[in-house]
C-alpha cells in the first residue's frame, strides 16, 4: 500500500549511511562524508553499515576460501570507510565478511583493517570480529536429533554432505540485536522488524534508487518507522522502487526470513515525502518462531569440492555445421570417450552454446564452450585437449571447409584449466537449544574477539600523516563538468518515455517496468514483474495471465517446480519462484556447467510472453484514455 500523510515524523533513533551494496566495489567518499556530517550534527546514534557477502557468485568462497574481490579492492574501499568513520567518530559495520563471513574470511578483512590503520594513522581503535563457523560435529549431532530441515529449496540433508563441507558457515543475528541497545522503547516485533526490514534494503544498497546504483541513508524513527533516501543527487527513491525492494533475490514479497522468524511486510505502507526522493516505510512486524514453533532455527551453509575442471573456447561460422551442431557435438563426445577408455574414474563433458537463434532461424555465428569435470586437473584437461582436436577436425555432412571446423585462440590458450570446481551442499536450517543463539567471548556457538589497531598521527609541518598522504583531487574543467552534468541528466531519463500505443503483436514487456530474474538462494530462481501504472497493473491482474500454471507452461517446467506465485500490491508487481533446474534437474548455482550463476537472464519468457486479445484492448483502451487526458 502506498500512502501520503502529513504527519509530523516521529523523533529519529539514529541514522545509518550505506555507501555501496557490497564492500570493494568502490565508494563514493564526498557523498558518505557529507551524509556523515549532516547526522552526527545531531547528536543522535549513526553508524556506517554495509554488507560484504553473497551466495550469488557461487560456492567457491565456503569451499575454496576466495573474497568475493581482488584484496587490493577492499583495501581501496577501507582506507576511505576507516578514515571517515574516525573522522566523524562513527561505528563501521560489516557483515559476511569478505564474501562469505567466515572465520577465515573475517580474519582477512581484520588484517586489512589494520594495515590501513598503520599506513593512514589516526588513533588506536578497537575492531571486534564475529565468528561463526559451525564445527561438523555439531551439524552431524543435530541432523541425528532430526532438527534440521532443507532451506528454500535444498534437498534433504545426509551425513555424507557434513563430511564432505570444506566448512559450515552460520548465519545469526541474535548477538548482534543484544549489543545493539536501540529502540527499547519498541515493542519487539516492531523493533526487531524494522531493524531487519532496513537491513534487507540497505544490504543492496542503492538498489532501491532510480536509476540504480551507489550508496543510501536510513533514519530510524522511535515510532517503527524508518526513511530511504538515495546518496546519489541524481537518483530518487519513490514507493514502488522501496517496495519493490523487498521482491528482490526472496522467495516470497510479503515473507522474509531470517534468524528466529520471519518479518511480516503483509500490512507494509510506502509514503513519498516532500522531497520526492525520500520514502517512509512503516508496518514492518516480525513474527518469532519461539513463540509461533517453539523453536529458534539459524541457517548453516556450506560447500564441498565436486572436482576439476577446464574448458576451451570458441565459435562456428558453417551454417551447415551450425545446422546440425547436437549431432556434431555427439560425434565429438564418441572420439573423446574412445580416447580415454582406459581411464576408470568417471567424467563428464558439456557445451554452452550461445547465439543459437530463434524461430527456425541460422545465426551466422556460434559460440561454443566446453566444459568438462573430472577427479583430477589433468584429466579435466585431456578431456577438453581431445574435445578441441574433434571441435576443429571432426567431419560431418556437408562439409566443405576441409582446413577446420573452429575459430579459436582467444588469450592465446590452447586449453583453460580452471583448478577445483565447488558446489553447495549445505543450505539447511538447524534448531538451537535454549540460549545457545547468544554470543560472547567463551559462547558455545558465536564467538567474538576484539583486537586493538592502528597507532598516533605523526605531525609533519602541523599536518597529519594520513592528511599529508592524501593526494589533491584533480582539477575538473568547466567543459568536463558540465559534460558530468548531461550524463548524469541522461541517465536519470532512461526508459523513461512513457507507453502510449502497443505494437500489432505486443508482449509483455511493453507494459512492464521492471522485467528481471534473480537467485533467490543456491536453489531458486525468482521472476519480478513490475508495472508503473496502478491501472495496467490492476488489468495484467484480472487477466489472469500471470499464474503458477502459465508460468509453468511459459518456461516448460513442471508444475511442482513453481515454489510460489502472487502479486503484491505496494510493489505493483507479481513474483513467481522456481526452483532452480538444469536439464530438468535440481541444481544448486555456481557448480559444474554454469551458465548464469545470478540467474540475472533467466527473465527471458516473461519479457517475449504475448499478450491476449482481451488484455491488448484493454491495456489500449487506458492508454487511450491517458492521451485524451493529457
Amino acid at each position: 500500500m502506498t500512502v501520503q500523510s502529513a504527519d509530523a515524523p516521529a523523533p529519529a533513533l539514529c541514522h545509518i549511511v550505506t555507501p555501496i551494496g557490497m564492500l570493494g566495489y568502490g565508494v563514493d567518499v564526498k557523498q558518505v562524508d557529507a551524509a556523515l556530517e549532516k547526522f552526527t550534527a545531531t547528536g543522535e546514534p549513526t553508524a556506517l553499515i554495509l554488507d560484504s557477502g553473497s551466495t550469488d557468485s557461487g560456492p567457491q568462497k565456503l569451499a575454496l576460501g576466495g573474497m568475493t574481490v581482488p584484496r587490493g579492492s577492499y583495501v581501496r574501499d577501507l582506507q576511505k570507510l576507516v578514515a571517515s568513520a574516525r573522522k566523524f567518530n562513527v561505528p563501521l559495520l560489516l557483515s559476511s565478511a569478505g564474501g562469505s563471513g567466515t572465520n577465515y574470511n573475517t580474519r582477512e578483512i581484520v588484517k586489512i583493517i589494520d594495515e590501513v590503520a598503520h599506513r593512514n594513522p589516526t588513533g588506536k581503535f578497537k575492531v571486534v570480529a564475529l565468528y561463526a563457523d559451525m564445527d561438523k560435529e555439531f551439524a552431524r549431532e543435530r541432523l541425528h536429533a532430526g532438527v534440521v530441515t532443507p532451506c528454500s529449496s535444498a534437498p534433504p540433508l545426509a551425513e555424507a554432505d557434513i563430511d564432505e563441507s570444506v566448512v559450515i558457515f552460520c548465519a545469526f543475528a541474535e548477538y548482534c540485536y543484544q549489543k545493539l541497545n536501540l529502540g527499547e522503547q519498541l515493542d519487539k516485533y516492531t523493533r526487531r522488524g524494522t531493524f531487519t526490514h532496513v537491513g534487507e534494503i540497505l544490504e543492496c544498497g542503492g538498489l532501491c534508487a532510480e536509476p540504480k546504483g551507489g550508496g543510501v541513508i536510513a533514519t530510524i524513527r522511535l515510532d517503527g518507522s524508518f526513511e530511504i533516501t538515495p546518496m546519489a543527487p541524481n537518483a530518487t527513491c519513490t514507493p514502488v522502487s522501496v517496495a519493490a525492494h523487498t521482491l528482490y533475490e526472496n522467495t516470497r514479497p510479503d515473507t522474509l526470513f531470517g534468524p528466529g522468524g520471519h518479518i511480516d511486510l503483509s500490512n507494509s505502507q510506502y509514503e513519498l515525502l516532500e522531497d520526492r526522493r525520500t520514502v517512509r516505510v512503516r508496518g514492518s512486524r516480525y513474527v518469532y518462531t519461539k513463540e509461533t514453533k517453539g523453536i529458534y532455527q539459524i541457517k548453516l551453509e556450506a560447500a564441498k569440492l565436486a572436482g576439476y575442471r577446464a574448458m576451451y573456447v570458441g565459435a562456428h561460422k558453417d551454417p551447415v555445421l551450425i545446422g546440425q551442431m547436437e549431432k556434431f557435438l555427439a560425434t565429438v563426445k564418441g572420439y573423446v570417450k574412445m580416447e580415454h577408455a582406459d581411464v576408470a574414474e568417471p567424467w563428464e563433458l558439456e557445451w554452452h552454446i550461445i547465439g543459437k537463434g530463434d524461430n527456425g532461424n541460422v545465426p551466422q555465428e556460434v559460440g561454443l564452450i566446453g566444459e568438462s569435470l573430472a577427479p583430477t586437473q589433468e584429466l579435466a584437461t585431456s578431456i577438453v585437449a581431445k574435445a578441441k582436436v574433434a571441435t576443429i577436425h571432426a567431419p560431418y555432412r556437408g562439409l566443405k571447409a576441409t582446413s577446420g571446423n573452429f575459430a579459436h585462440g582467444i588469450g592465446g590458450l590452447y586449453t583453460v584449466p580452471l583448478g577445483p570446481c565447488a558446489e553447495f551442499c549445505i543450505y539447511h536450517l538447524v534448531e538451537l537449544k535454549e540460549g545457545e543463539e547468544r554470543g560472547g567471548i567463551d559462547a558455545p556457538l558465536f564467538r567474538f574477539e576484539t583486537f586493538e589497531v592502528g597507532e598516533e598521527p605523526m605531525e609533519t609541518n602541523g599536518t597529519s600523516a594520513a592528511a599529508a598522504s592524501e593526494e589533491p583531487a584533480p582539477e575538473v574543467d568547466d567543459e568536463k563538468k558540465k559534460k558530468i552534468a548531461a550524463m548524469k541528466k541522461q541517465v536519470r531519463v532512461l526508459n523513461a518515455d512513457p507507453l502510449t500505443s502497443l505494437s500489432d503483436d505486443p508482449t509483455l514487456g511493453e507494459l512492464a517496468t521492471v522485467i528481471r530474474s534473480k537467485n533467490s538462494g543456491p536453489y531458486e530462481i525468482t521472476f519480478d514483474v513490475m508495472f508503473d501504472r496502478e491501472s495496467i497493473y490492476q488489468a495484467v491482474k484480472k487477466s489472469d495471465i500471470l499464474n503458477t500454471e502459465a508460468v509453468a507452461r511459459l518456461f516448460g517446467i513442471p508444475i511442482e517446480h513453481v515454489i510460489y506465485s502472487g502479486f503484491f500490491d505496494q510493489a505493483r508487481a507479481y513474483k513467481v519462484t522456481t526452483a532452480r533446474l538444469r536439464n530438468g534437474k535440481r541444481v544448486p548455482a555456481g557448480g559444474y556447467m554454469e551458465d548464469d550463476v545470478h540467474g540475472s537472464q533467466m527473465y527471458l519468457p516473461l519479457l517475449r510472453k504475448k499478450l491476449p486479445e482481451g488484455l491488448k484492448n484493454e491495456v489500449q483502451k487506458i492508454l487511450d484514455r491517458t492521451i485524451f487526458v493529457q
